[in-house]
């Protein structure tokens, strides 16, 4: 089992992942595109990313804005799973 990150740990990490606040257990990030096609894009290329990290997102869309949070429940909480994939994510 991978072990959850303390509180400075997760400071750390959000602090060089801009756009990313902390929400409880998870991360969040909002994303605003130009229309549905480039958030939907967005969301297949994340989708791909969370697949070969076997981690997946809680997430919605709505029309142009996507909105993607990280936790780790196996952890019951955060982890680096979570920050790695938050950095590919905005890769």
């Amino acid at each position: 089992m991978i072990a959850k990150l303390i509180d400075a740990e997760i400071a750390l990490a959000l602090a060089g992942l801009p756009g990313w606040n902390r929400d409880g257990d998870h991360i969040a990030r909002a994303y605003k595109f130009a229309d549905f096609t480039h958030a939907f894009a967005f969301m297949t290329r994340v989708a791909l990313l969370a697949e070969k990290a076997d981690h997946h997102p809680e997430w919605s869309n709505v029309y142009n804005k996507v909105e993607v949070r990280l936790t780790t429940h196996d952890a019951g909480g955060l982890t680096q799973r979570d920050i790695d994939l938050a950095t590919a994510i905005d890769a």
